[in-house]
């Protein structure tokens, strides 16, 4: 078990309100009396871990913004504001490039930014950067990751592992076409799609951590296991560049950063989910994960997806 995973399970015990939903989704759903649920999230980007130190920071800003707004798509809502918390480590250069992507991430999604906090770092230390994303869904419109059925369809908004080769880009150990780049530093969160699926499925959830991790969480917060069609996961034509054999799609499934949805579906409703995403998997009866493509079963990764350890 993680130290992430750890550290969760142990809040767990203090997170008592229903809106919570027992720290098993990628928000928290708050029932209002305006008539709309609240939906809350909050995520950190930290300097290392998160992205590159060399990443442009207008473009940190943009990723800041659009991963907080992915799990507000991960449950069909629209966003209407966002709170930042800032770690200013005397770089006022960068400082003032990241207030200019901010603006222009802020522009494009149409969302305002409602206020925060700063607080000063150690000059040197790798920066924290945290935002709250604030939205709004119909009362009980926002799928919760823990109700996935048995019998439900695994459906993918669209490719994955465009990200992991773009951070091999970035971190120069490869060359390839800019679009896998931005596909790491500009991630673009699903929200249209979000939208579309969130009254179709018993459960959603982006994929942050990768597909398998992140598939893998939804059947365990529901208790089914899930069996994962390596074949059926779709690639884009930038990634088949690199390969699409076995090895090239278990790369591009236990990668992060694609922000895509994954949703469990019902078989009656297929047809309306596949206006915007692609069967790739099954829910069950029983527990884990479990991997085939053509030739039958295949074996599990050693790693999953991204999960924070220690050290």
């Amino acid at each position: 078990m993680s130290d992430e995973q750890r550290l969760i399970d142990s809040l767990r015990a203090i997170a008592r309100h229903p809106a919570a939903r027992g720290l098993a989704d990628d928000a928290a759903v708050l029932p209002s009396p305006l008539g709309r649920d609240l939906v809350l999230t909050h995520d950190m980007l930290v300097e290392g871990v998160h992205y590159l130190a060399g990443d442009p920071p207008g473009d940190v800003a943009w990723k800041l913004l659009a991963v907080n707004l992915s799990d507000l798509a991960a449950k069909g809502a629209e966003p209407i504001g966002v709170l930042m918390g800032y770690g200013l480590t005397g770089r006022p250069g960068w400082d003032d490039e990241f207030i200019a992507g901010l603006a222009r991430a802020l522009d494009h999604f149409g969302v305002p930014l409602l206020g925060g906090d700063t607080v000063a770092q150690p000059h040197g230390d790798a920066r924290v950067l945290g935002l709250t994303a604030i939205g709004q869904v119909a009362p009980g419109g926002a799928p919760d990751r823990r109700g996935a059925q048995a019998g439900d369809l695994l459906v993918l908004t669209g490719p994955v592992g465009d990200a992991g080769i773009g951070l091999a880009m970035a971190r120069g150990e490869i060359t390839g076409p800019r679009r896998l780049l931005k596909a790491y530093r500009l991630p673009m969160p699903r929200l249209a799609e979000g939208r579309a699926l969130a009254p179709l499925a018993h459960a959603m959830a982006d994929v942050s951590d990768g597909l398998l991790i992140d598939a893998g969480r939804i059947a365990a917060a529901s208790g089914l296991a899930v069996t994962i069609d390596l074949d059926a996961v779709p690639l884009s034509d930038e990634a088949r560049g690199f390969g699409e054999d076995r090895a090239a799609r278990l790369a591009a499934v236990t990668a992060g950063d694609d922000y895509q949805l994954i949703a469990a579906v019902p078989l009656d409703r297929r047809a309306a989910a596949e206006r915007n995403g692609v069967v790739v998997g099954r829910f069950e009866s029983g527990t884990g994960l479990r991997l085939v493509d053509r030739t039958g079963p295949v074996p599990l990764p050693a790693t999953l997806g991204y999960e924070h350890r220690a050290g």
